[in-house]
């Protein structure tokens, strides 16, 4: 009996260093309330989108190292997911994701995606182009704003690269956050939008 005990608890501690659990805050950091999205909406530069010309989503490194064997995917999986356990490579070994966008609840790492609220090919044409390598790579790996999101991944393909004015998430009570978290990204990195954005962005904000 001494013998089993003794096993048992080489187990657990064995378990206990490969693999670690966590309750999520299940969202990145807010964006402001409303009425200071109002205002930074009414501040951004209105300007007709760019072109794609020169674009390639290696000109955004990502996913960084962000220390103890997480890159930014498994960081913002753990923080978005509900109970996530990993290994010790930081890969999500169990836990459940409830993508914002649309409601749905996944077990799979793999069936989530980690969304740009700004996707990189739009902030390229509204100003990103003209950054250095390393702007970019901080646009796409910043968590410490509302522009990384765990989502069910057919729903952030359906998305793209579209603005507010082209796409919104299918799950209408998200849609002020949706707005608030856009137009905070954009503000942030003094990027530009085009009208038909910009009128998006209103009335999504008329949501609040």
């Amino acid at each position: 009996m001494r013998r089993t005990g003794i096993t048992a608890i080489v187990t657990a501690t064995i378990l206990l260093a490969t693999t670690t659990a966590t309750t999520a805050n299940a969202a990145p950091p807010p964006p402001p309330g409303a009425e200071t999205a109002a205002q930074h909406l009414a501040a951004l530069t209105v300007r007709a989108e760019g072109s794609d010309s020169g674009y390639d989503r290696d000109k955004f490194p990502h996913w960084s190292n962000q220390g103890n064997n997480c890159n930014t995917r498994e960081v913002v999986l753990k923080r978005d997911g509900d109970n996530v356990r990993t290994g010790s490579d930081c890969a999500p070994t169990s836990g459940s994701w409830t993508s914002p966008y649309d409601g749905a609840t996944w077990t799979q790492a793999s069936d989530v995606d980690i969304d740009h609220m700004v996707a990189l090919a739009e902030a390229w044409r509204s100003g990103a182009s003209s950054w250095t390598t390393s702007r970019r790579q901080a646009f796409a790996n910043d968590l410490t704003s509302s522009q990384l999101w765990a989502v069910t991944d057919n729903v952030n393909q359906a998305k793209g690269d579209k603005d507010p004015a082209e796409w919104t998430p299918p799950r209408a009570s998200f849609h002020c956050m949706y707005a608030r978290s856009w137009i905070d990204v954009k503000y942030r990195y003094e990027l530009t939008l085009d009208s038909a954005e910009k009128s998006a962005l209103s009335r999504l904000l008329g949501t609040c």
